[in-house]
């Protein structure tokens, strides 16, 4: 592998209010360019909607503020890139919110991005018709508080070469928040489906933090995970063809084998051959995986259709 020309990827938190100390010591130790927070499910995009009626400056996510306390001196060190939908229903206020924690830490020249453009209520009316349930929005019976819709990578990269540090959106389709600053960094074109779809597949294991490193594999007393309690979050090592080595930090808890990578990439995907983004059909069916020793595998052959 050509350690010149590879983007160190990880993960800093897999859902709302995943465990904050896992990512802090990837920040410390994992030499990472970029570090992805994805922190917004369906049920807790309507409570940051909830949230931000019952008061316009809230709706972001409620651990905000004492993740980016924590997390931005080091970032800043480290001299890693921050990529996070804990904007949620609010992405202006959480931006900034975190440009407030900035100064009050001393952090200086720190440039935050905030992306918006996924709430799209204004969009629907009593006649749009629903898919689930097969019926127009005024027969459901109930008020709608709010539409969203996901966004890709497009909505990303101007933040990305504007040169920010923290980008903070709101609904965003999950692996795309990993493949943004991939794609960036490689200057992939956003037209080129099997690069995007490799990418897309590294996202996707990356997304839910811990189940890659041995968390939904773990089944104590049949699938025996090390220092289960202690699981670290996962990193990747990407290269320039879309390839990569998913490992974790060495003295953390968990695992990384195939077995753990073949459950992380089926998870939530109906159709292997037909995993829909924004951003590209990702066909995981080609996906090719080697167990190289020492809690490292690498992925490889994933492709991708427009």
């Amino acid at each position: 592998m050509d350690t010149q020309n590879i983007f160190r990827i990880g993960t800093g938190a897999g859902f709302s209010s995943d465990r904050l100390d896992p990512a802090l010591d990837l920040l410390r130790h994992g030499n990472l360019h970029a570090m992805v927070f994805e922190c917004v499910g369906e049920r807790t995009l309507a409570f940051g909607h909830r949230d931000r009626c019952a008061d316009p400056n809230r709706g972001y996510n409620p651990l905000l503020e004492r993740r980016m306390r924590a997390v931005l001196p080091l970032a800043q060190a480290a001299g890693t890139r921050i990529v996070t939908n804990m904007g949620v229903a609010n992405p202006r206020a959480a931006a900034l919110r975190t440009v407030e924690i900035a100064s009050k830490l001393g952090l200086k020249g720190l440039k935050v991005a905030a992306v918006t453009g996924d709430e799209v209520s204004h969009l629907l009316g009593p006649n749009s018709h629903l898919m689930e349930p097969n019926c127009k929005l005024s027969e459901t019976g109930r008020e709608m508080l709010a539409a969203n819709a996901y966004l890709g990578i497009d909505a990303i990269l101007p933040a990305i070469e504007a040169g920010a540090d923290v980008i903070i959106t709101g609904r965003v389709a999950d692996p795309s928040l990993f493949l943004a600053p991939i794609a960036q960094h490689f200057g992939w074109d956003l037209d080129d489906w099997p690069i995007l779809g490799a990418g897309t597949a590294v996202g996707h294991l990356l997304e839910c933090g811990a189940q890659v490193t041995g968390g939904y594999f773990a089944d104590p007393g049949y699938k025996e995970v090390p220092d289960l309690a202690h699981v670290g979050f996962p990193l990747a090592e990407v290269t320039a063809m879309g390839s990569a080595t998913i490992t974790k930090l060495p003295n953390s808890g968990g695992l990384v084998d195939q077995r753990t990578i073949k459950e992380q990439l089926l998870y939530e995907v109906h159709d292997p051959t037909a995993y829909l983004t924004p951003d590209v059909t990702a066909d995981f069916s080609t996906v090719s995986l080697s167990d190289t020793g020492g809690d490292r595998v690498m992925v490889g052959q994933a492709g991708g259709r427009r």
